[in-house]
């Protein structure tokens, strides 16, 4: 390759990187050029980025993009994937696409933020609930105390009026 365009192929990674929220490694071997279209058309759809890169390049953009620890998971044959919004539906499709497919694609791990996850840790962000249900979770945690204090401030005053609705029914006997 001609110096320039390694150096566009850098700035490029580079800034994939430094936008992404999560990037994803996988050994992309044995994968057929039909099934690697297949798999890229349906990570696009999702807004998910996947590319095949040298190492070396991904080296350089690491470095100008100040993630560096991302050499930790880059070893031989890599494809990245690249999170632009949320992460837990970037690693859901990946993962739901991989099972779908039946795709001998292997997850080396990921980074999140200044993070290296193992592959195990992105299966289990994987199998979060969607990001309405923990909301509501969160909420309805939030509330419980709330309930609660009402009750028992509540309920001095529920036996009174009990107290008086039945003394009122026993004068007017």
């Amino acid at each position: 390759m001609l110096k320039e365009k390694k150096g566009q192929i850098v700035s490029n990674l580079a800034d994939d990187l430094s936008r992404s929220t999560i990037i994803i490694a996988t050994n992309y071997q044995g994968l057929l050029a039909k099934q690697m279209a297949e798999l890229r058309n349906a990570l696009a759809k999702a807004g998910i980025g996947y590319h095949v890169v040298k190492n070396t390049l991904v080296y350089r953009a690491a470095d100008q993009a100040g993630k560096p620890q991302l050499r930790d998971i880059i070893e031989g044959p890599v494809a990245l994937a690249f999170g632009y919004e949320d992460i837990v539906n970037t690693v859901k499709t990946f993962n739901q696409y991989i099972k779908s497919s039946a795709l001998s694609l292997q997850i080396r791990g990921g980074l999140l933020g200044d993070r290296i996850l193992l592959p195990e840790e992105l299966a289990s962000l994987a199998n979060l609930p969607p990001r309405e249900v923990l909301i509501s979770k969160l909420l309805g945690q939030l509330q419980a105390p709330i309930g609660t204090l009402h009750n028992i401030l509540s309920f001095p005053l529920r036996g009174l009026l009990t107290v008086l609705q039945n003394k009122a029914q026993i004068t007017s006997k």
